[in-house]
């Protein structure tokens, strides 16, 4: 098996800093390149809104720019040992994690899944679930990164 680029969705959240930290391990096995995306929901609000008669600005420009920004903090400590790619999309997160995945011929989705249940999983929930049904490869999903592979033994 041969796994070159893995992708590794991130939404700031512990569950995913986990996944991320768990990934790296997972690119050091394999020496793979992890692509680290995180997606923006973009934001709706009518377009003829105003406040007075100055019309709100690019709300979404300044958000991306601050979550690349961010994003590039949060990959820092891991790249002296692993090849990083970060990218940034505005969009329907399961669906541009799928075009990611597709785009990047990545060979592994490594996703967090954050356990939630019942109304709370409704309401929030489902994004790994959908990328697991859509992805062009391979996909570990992560609940409780501690446990699972031990890479030490390994190698």
């Amino acid at each position: 098996m041969k796994i070159d680029k893995i992708l590794v969705p991130v939404d700031f959240s512990d569950y995913s800093i986990a996944a991320l930290k768990y990934s790296t391990e997972f690119a050091l096995v394999f020496g793979a390149e992890l692509i680290v995306a995180y997606i923006l929901e973009p934001m709706m609000y009518p377009p003829d809104l105003t406040v007075g008669q100055i019309p709100l600005p690019p709300y979404e420009a300044e958000v991306s720019d601050k979550a690349k920004e961010e994003l590039e903090k949060l990959v820092e400590p891991y790249q002296n040992n692993v090849r990083i790619t970060t990218t940034v999309r505005a969009g329907k997160p399961f669906l541009e994690i799928v075009d990611i995945a597709k785009e990047t011929d990545a060979d592994l989705i490594i996703i967090s899944s954050h356990g939630r249940t019942g109304m709370e999983h409704l309401l929030f929930g489902g994004t790994s679930e959908k990328v697991i049904r859509k992805a062009p490869c391979p996909v570990l999903t992560l609940r409780n990164p501690e446990k699972g592979f031990n890479f030490k033994e390994a190698k």
